[in-house]
């Protein structure tokens, strides 16, 4: 377990945090009022939000089971929110049980559960991170104590970057995304997926606009706005697709009768 001196323990209830709106679509039980209440208005005007918050979970779990059944032996999970099993570690360490895993979140929450509850295999390890995703020089310092990054790492950023501005002089997502892949080596896998306007326009519009009414930056982006962040990377199959059809098992295949989510998703290999 890693985390900074001077790291948060207090749980700010007075506002929502998108790892505990996230966990209140999941089904879960840690979360607050006011995280419920977003939740709920949210999904009063996007009806798809409950799937896709399952869509995005399945996917993480097929693009790990992918790296790990790679060789991939290393991964960084960035943004990983409250934790809901199968978890990523369980994933890798069930197809390579020396696999290590990184978990990094900025909720005090998340830390409170991840000590808790993230154990690993005995041949493998399972850290955390309490450190926010737009600081990277933290996030690599404080993994690189159990990855090393001179061999592969799959790094994870799944349903995090509309939560990240394009602004260079603000949270530059496109920025952090560098520096991130800057640091991995060659072999490495990025996996991302994204909100978009694309498939439900006015929906996800209603949805924005809560999010930042109630304080929490949100940038849903189109298909060829997150396939840029796959530049200079090689796409694996099938590219970038709506997240329900990347490599989906046959339960994911029956769940895309509920309807449309509107969330893209794409795995890529740094060479």
């Amino acid at each position: 377990m890693t985390a900074p001196e001077g790291a948060p323990t207090r749980i700010d209830t007075s506002r929502p945090h998108p790892a505990r709106v996230y966990d209140w679509w999941l089904g879960g039980k840690d979360n607050y009022p006011v995280d419920e209440e977003l939740a709920r208005r949210i999904l009063a005007v996007d009806g798809t939000v409950l799937r896709g918050a399952r869509a995005n979970r399945r996917f993480m779990q097929r693009a790990t089971r992918t790296a790990a059944e790679a060789g991939i032996r290393q991964f960084l999970d960035i943004g990983t929110g409250i934790p809901t099993e199968p978890n990523l570690h369980q994933v890798a360490q069930s197809v390579a049980p020396d696999a290590k895993v990184v978990y990094a979140d900025n909720d005090p929450i998340v830390l409170r559960h991840a000590q808790a509850l993230l154990h690993g295999t005995a041949e493998g390890t399972t850290d955390y991170v309490h450190a926010d995703a737009r600081d990277p020089e933290t996030i690599l310092r404080l993994a690189g104590e159990s990855l090393d990054f001179t061999r592969p790492v799959a790094l994870s950023l799944v349903a995090l970057t509309h939560y990240l501005g394009d602004d260079p002089d603000g949270d530059d997502v496109h920025g952090l995304l560098k520096k991130y892949v800057d640091a991995l080596a060659p072999g490495s896998y990025l996996v991302l997926s994204q909100v978009t306007p694309d498939l439900s326009p006015e929906a996800i519009a209603k949805a924005a606009e809560h999010f930042r009414r109630s304080g929490t930056p949100f940038f849903p982006r189109s298909l060829t706005e997150f396939h840029h962040f796959f530049d200079g990377l090689e796409l694996l199959g099938p590219g970038v697709i709506p997240v329900y059809g990347w490599r989906p098992d046959p339960e994911d295949v029956a769940a895309q009768a509920e309807g449309i989510v509107p969330v893209y998703a794409g795995v890529a290999r740094k060479s």
